[in-house]
């Protein structure tokens, strides 16, 4: 499933990435990889960002980029 289905306080692993090489290198940089785990926060109202925990850092992620991120629940 995409991150952007995914309830908030949930933890999934990064099983994928669709996308260019520059939007995969804009992830990485904020810590989101294949193999670690993620966990939404926050979800901000009317397809609004989301606020997700990776290691112990919170970024935000538009739903767009979200649905470029495969996951699955553990």
């Amino acid at each position: 499933m995409d991150l952007s289905k995914l309830k908030p306080g949930k933890i999934a692993r990064i099983v994928g990435l669709e996308g260019g090489h520059g939007f995969k290198r804009n992830l990485r940089i904020k810590g989101i990889k294949e193999g670690k785990n993620i966990k939404i926060i926050a979800r901000q109202p009317v397809g609004g960002p989301l606020v997700v925990e990776v290691e112990g850092m919170q970024t935000v992620i538009g739903r767009g980029m979200a649905r470029k991120i495969f996951v699955e629940e553990l």
